[in-house]
């Protein structure tokens, strides 16, 4: 089996056109409706080289419309454009544009601070269906999970409990 098809295969399903992103370019047939639609937002500034490396990364794997860099673009900006680009898309009919709206998901690449600017701007577009957001830390100070109560800590006092004499 050829490797570079079956890589190329599942790429597809995180592919979004250009023109998508673009209201002043032609809308282009597309056959295939990904299933995992991403936009990607990376701040090059975290985590030493790893940001700038991994916007070079994700930008070959993906459309090079859809992974931003945070030094040069904002999401606010980019948000608000894609998405009144992608309502205007579909009031036109277009059924990508209505798919990758419906199946949209985000992804930070960065520290706390990167994540939660993120955050705040999908929670201030007050969208009806909000995307899910991942992250990807960068940095060394990341206690995104601390900051939301998602990790359990345990009393020192209570570790005798667990641990035999």
């Amino acid at each position: 089996m050829d490797n570079s098809f079956e890589k190329n295969d599942m790429l597809k399903e995180f592919y979004i056109p250009t023109y998508i992103f673009m209201p002043e370019s032609s809308v282009e047939q597309v056959s295939h409706i990904p299933s995992c639609p991403v936009i990607v937002f990376i701040n090059t500034r975290s985590g030493g080289q790893l940001g700038s490396n991994l916007l070079v990364t994700y930008r070959k794997l993906l459309n090079h419309a859809q992974v931003f860099d945070l030094l040069d673009e904002t999401p606010d900006k980019v948000l608000h454009k894609l998405y009144s680009n992608v309502e205007r898309l579909k009031l036109d009919g277009d059924i990508l544009a209505s798919e990758i709206h419906r199946r949209l998901r985000l992804i930070v690449a960065g520290g706390d601070g990167t994540a939660g600017w993120l955050l705040g701007v999908v929670s201030d577009l007050k969208l009806a269906h909000p995307p899910p957001v991942a992250t990807v830390p960068l940095g060394t100070g990341n206690n995104l999970p601390y900051s939301f109560g998602w990790v359990c800590t345990l009393e020192v006092a209570n570790q005798n409990n667990f641990v035999p004499a």
